[in-house]
């Protein structure tokens, strides 16, 4: 997709009320510091556009980005960060499901992955619980140029296994620094939006 602009057009906080939007949304969820600020500034071609933070959990907002009036990326906050209270993390579970339960316009859920680590107990438990709310996420291993790529297919597979994914879940993996992985996000993207 070429990106001629890009426009952070609502921002949702726990006791905002969803936009009713008319244009189809791709949806963002990952555990804290795993790269999604990254990821969706390197697929709208911009520096910093979504706010990369250096303290992790600090996304707790839904962030709505409006993609050349023809779609939107939607971050949501990122989970499994110790220094948030309980409170907070329910708060933030509550205000993810809403969405998940209440956008008419969601054709797609991307999940990211770290693949350096397996993954964790909170990254099986968004996964088991977005597909029980209806949808198949994709999954992105993001920091691709983090590790060998002799470890690729064997961090894959882990990731692969640890969330017990269904078969046939597409698996992309990512860099931001090379941008390896973001043509064929774009082209699932498409896909989900115009198919």
């Amino acid at each position: 997709m070429i990106i001629k602009n890009v426009d952070l057009e609502t921002v949702c906080g726990i006791t905002s009320k969803l936009p009713e939007n008319t244009l189809p949304e791709v949806a963002f969820a990952g555990k804290s510091n795993v790269g999604k600020s990254s990821l969706i500034n390197g697929l709208m071609n911009r520096k910093s556009y979504a706010r990369i933070s250096a303290t992790p959990g600090k996304t707790q907002t839904i962030n709505y980005y409006n993609i050349n009036q023809e779609l939107y990326l939607v971050d949501l906050p990122g989970y499994g960060y110790a220094k948030v209270s309980e409170q907070e993390k329910q708060r933030w579970g509550k205000m993810v499901e809403r969405y998940l339960h209440g956008s008419k316009q969601l054709k797609a859920v991307f999940l990211l992955i770290d693949i350096r680590h397996d993954p964790s107990a909170n990254d099986k438990m968004m996964y088991d619980w977005i597909v029980s709310q209806g949808y198949y996420p994709i999954i992105i291993a993001t920091k691709l140029d983090k590790i060998k790529r002799s470890q690729k297919d064997k961090q894959i597979k882990a990731v692969r296994n640890g969330l017990g994914l269904v078969p046939g879940t597409a698996v992309i993996p990512f860099s931001s620094v090379t941008k390896q992985g973001k043509d064929e996000i774009w082209e699932l993207i498409e896909h989900c939006i115009y198919s």
